[in-house]
């Protein structure tokens, strides 16, 4: 059996020729990259990349992240989902004069673990830390042929082993993102381009026929359907929102459109369409319905549209208006 160790050349040379551009690989600046690397947790990479743009033109610096009003940063993130994820950012920011440059104080930030620490270490300051995503893991366990659960934390310790001993401590953060390119752009989770793999010989899960058993997740997340009906409450070109304001809740400080549960008396009209969402294990489903309302309950008030657009609103207020326009 080859030396895995050898795939180091191979891998780094369809690297350099295959790699997609993405505006986080055009610096060594540890603020965007570590930005970068926070915006791409549970997210897909096209949806990041225009959020990472407008985000790096508003906040160019760790400086200017820590001094923004929150509201104006929700806004900014507005969307992107996750959102502890941007107050985790700010509060991040607020700790540092200068962006730490080892890989023990980056962990020690709010929200950075030892994913996205090894990455950031490796990536902007060529530390000698291996990265250990959903990516690399997969591409670790058809490597080495490995049929232990990946939630397993032992599968975890022995695949982080694995990638360590993998990394060109040479060029580490240029072998790190090999690694999370491979696994996100040919050594795909249900149908893996193994013609394409420019390390496919040394594959113990292709050379077994295992390639699409492998990785193994023995625990499946149980998806709860939930469905809710949005209403669409108009009053010329204002719309009528409200605000969640307890701190205790994920979605503090994010603007909402009305369910029918706050408004019973509310007269519903047009059925505009539903729209799915998807957070954690629950399955929503929205219907979007327009609606008129007389009096409404204090906490309620509307805002025009032009507004709208520069005020922090959850992912299915958005959801629900852009289905709304399209009808």
């Amino acid at each position: 059996m080859t030396p895995l160790y050898r795939l180091r050349k191979p891998l780094l040379q369809w690297y350099q020729s295959a790699a997609r551009k993405l505006p986080w690989r055009e610096t060594r600046d540890p603020y965007k990259i570590w930005v970068s690397e926070i915006m791409l947790q549970q997210t897909r990479v096209a949806a990041v990349i225009p959020y990472f743009e407008r985000f790096m033109e508003r906040f160019p610096t760790a400086a200017a992240l820590a001094a923004a009003p929150e509201e104006e940063l929700l806004a900014m993130w507005s969307g992107l989902g996750y959102y502890s994820r941007a107050r985790n950012l700010q509060k991040a920011a607020q700790s540092f004069v200068e962006f730490p440059d080892d890989y023990e104080s980056m962990l020690a930030l709010p929200g950075v673990g030892p994913y996205t620490a090894a990455a950031v270490a490796s990536i902007a300051f060529d530390l000698p830390h291996a990265v250990l995503d959903g990516n690399v893991m997969r591409v670790i366990a058809r490597l080495t042929c490995d049929a232990g659960d990946i939630q397993s934390g032992k599968t975890k310790e022995r695949m982080q082993d694995v990638a360590t001993a993998l990394l060109d401590v040479k060029q580490p953060g240029l072998f790190n993102q090999a690694m999370m390119e491979l696994g996100a752009t040919v050594c795909l989770p249900r149908d893996p381009c193994c013609g394409e793999c420019p390390v496919a010989g040394f594959c113990e899960g292709r050379r077994a026929g295992k390639e699409r058993e492998l990785p193994v997740k023995l625990r499946k997340m149980e998806m709860k359907r939930v469905e809710r009906t949005v209403l669409l409450i108009e009053r010329g070109d204002e719309i009528l929102v409200w605000k969640r304001t307890d701190t205790s809740e994920k979605l503090a400080g994010f603007w909402e459109l009305p369910e029918a549960v706050h408004l019973p008396k509310a007269k519903l009209g047009e059925r505009l369409g539903t729209f799915r969402h998807a957070i954690t294990n629950h399955n929503y489903v929205f219907e979007v319905v327009r609606a008129r309302a007389g009096k409404v309950p204090a906490g309620f008030v509307y805002i025009g549209r032009d507004s709208l657009e520069t005020m922090p609103l959850s992912t299915s207020a958005r959801k629900a208006l852009q289905l709304a326009s399209e009808r």
